[in-house]
């Protein structure tokens, strides 16, 4: 699908303010309202536009500590990893799972839990009783400077 400038402005301003107006939409952009519309569609019809969600704040929930975890396996195979994807795609502590390279380790998670112990609950009783899971290594977030869940356009 070829973008114009319409189309990535939409994305811009849908990916910071998902709940707005089509009329609002329309007027941001400089497009009457029925073309607006049409484009948001046609960019959801085409898979542009995946969906629309909330983000919370982690910290009222009481989620105060957030770990990037590198995971070992034994073997490198399709079953191997499908295995541990499955599972770890099941915990809802689990925020991303990354199949990285340029590391000693295969996966990195990134996961977020309300404090030490359910880190280790998680680590534990989880994580490492995945099949396959030789080594487990955990850094700790002490701050996040830059998040962002809106892609760039251009």
């Amino acid at each position: 699908m070829e973008l114009d400038r319409f189309d990535r402005r939409l994305l811009e301003v849908l990916q910071q303010e998902g709940r707005i107006s089509n009329q609002e939409l329309a007027d941001r952009i400089g497009l009457s309202p029925s073309p607006c519309l049409r484009r948001v569609r046609n960019l959801e019809e085409n898979g542009l536009i995946v969906g629309y969600h909330a983000v919370l704040d982690a910290r009222k929930l009481g989620l105060t500590l957030m770990a990037l975890i590198h995971i070992s396996m034994d073997r490198h195979t399709p079953e191997r990893f499908s295995t541990f994807e499955n599972k770890v795609s099941m915990f809802p502590e689990v925020l991303e799972c990354l199949l990285i390279t340029g590391q000693d380790a295969d996966y990195q998670l990134k996961v977020i839990v309300r404090d030490m112990d359910a880190y280790q609950d998680l680590l534990l009783n989880k994580i490492t009783r995945i099949n396959g899971v030789t080594g487990v290594h955990s850094s700790f977030v002490l701050r996040r400077i830059v998040h962002k869940t809106a892609l760039p356009t251009t």
